[in-house]
């Protein structure tokens, strides 16, 4: 499962090798990107922001915020993998949504383990050297405009969320977010829309948060009593 990932995740790199030449990025800055950001969403949202004549500081700031869910992923595979003190840096370089999908789906701990180095590693190396492939093809294309590419970073995000939208909520928060995005459009600079749409989405996200009943070691058995009541 995980070289089969590695594989269908690292061919996308060829879009966005290509989309960051197309962006204005030398071949050196968008293979740098790739080796040391490594987290596909918030590449993407870097150029977007570039792309459409934002700041670099808005670019960062809007990458930043997409890659915040690395963070969690990291304290569950810390969880999961009990990893050593030396092996802590490259693993959490790896850390991206397939090596953890893989490897929290399995069931015993060496499979874990496993899945987690297949996939992070195979896409690491994989999406650099065909992030490099794009890029080099990027700078034999020309006028980006001509090939449609200065649009194709909006149809890469799609492509990210339109996998995610399996109810009603957040189809509801998809819309919303757009909706609040073409709004803020006109009266605020490139790369701001996004940051308010994140800002507003994270708010959303706190103020609907459920706080689960706190557990004890007689929870079960109180509530089979209850129901027995």
């Amino acid at each position: 499962m995980g070289l089969s990932i590695s594989i269908a995740t690292g061919l996308y790199g060829i879009s966005f090798g290509a989309l960051s030449i197309a962006a204005g990025l030398d071949l050196w800055q968008t293979v740098a990107l790739s080796a040391l950001m490594f987290t596909g969403g918030s590449q993407f949202a870097f150029i977007g922001v570039i792309s459409g004549g934002g700041a670099a500081s808005a670019a960062f700031s809007a990458a930043t915020l997409l890659g915040v869910r690395n963070a969690v992923y990291g304290m569950q595979i810390k969880q999961a993998l009990r990893p050593l003190g030396k092996q802590v840096p490259w693993m959490a370089q790896v850390t991206i949504d397939e090596s953890t999908a893989v490897s929290l789906g399995q069931a015993k701990i060496s499979e874990k383990r496993r899945g987690f180095v297949t996939a992070g590693v195979g896409v690491y190396v994989l999406w650099n050297l065909f992030t490099l492939a794009g890029a080099l093809l990027g700078e034999q294309m020309g006028d980006p405009a001509a090939w449609g590419l200065d649009g194709a970073a909006v149809a890469a995000f799609i492509g990210l969320l339109w996998p995610r939208l399996k109810s009603m909520q957040p189809v509801l928060i998809a819309v919303a977010a757009a909706v609040l995005t073409a709004l803020a459009v006109p009266i605020s600079a490139p790369g701001l829309p996004i940051l308010i749409t994140a800002v507003c989405a994270a708010i959303y996200a706190l103020c609907t948060v459920r706080k689960a009943p706190p557990a004890t070691e007689h929870g079960g058995l109180h509530s089979v009593g209850e129901e027995q009541k």
